[in-house]
């Protein structure tokens, strides 16, 4: 049975002097500012939707890197995952980055490194980086 997640966003104004919220709706975990200058600037105590694409990149590939260690029987006793998501303004996203540090009991450097590559092709936010995108818009 597919999971489907939502949240939703509110924005007020032009790009460089507006504001929104983004809320999460399906975890009800809160609603947080986001601004252009949160974006391409500094956060200021505001999120952007790149931090928020790092926050599903990074927790997806934990999971799914941590599964394939198991499955191939050395499951991690901890993995530490940053994701750096790059935004060009005028271009848009042009990467994610992952730092993978982890600890394993019998595995070698360059098996853990192999390991995350897989880890990396199959992590599900990784393919929906790329996926085709639907939409319906109507006039409120």
């Amino acid at each position: 049975m597919a999971a489907v997640r939502k949240a939703t966003a509110h924005w007020e104004g032009s790009l460089f002097e507006g504001a929104g919220q983004v809320t999460l709706d399906s975890s009800g975990l809160g609603t947080y500012d986001v601004t252009w200058v949160a974006r391409t600037e500094e956060p200021g105590g505001k999120t952007s939707p790149e931090e928020l694409i790092a926050a599903a990149h990074s927790s997806c590939f934990c999971m799914a890197f941590s599964n394939g260690l198991a499955k191939a029987g050395t499951p991690p006793q901890s993995l530490d995952v940053r994701a750096e998501v790059t935004f060009v303004p005028g271009t848009g996203v042009t990467g994610s980055h992952l730092v993978v540090t982890g600890k394993v009991d019998g595995m070698s450097n360059d098996d853990f490194v192999a390991a995350a590559e897989v880890a990396k092709e199959n992590c599900p936010v990784s393919k929906a980086l790329a996926v085709p995108i639907t939409m319906e818009a109507s006039l409120g």
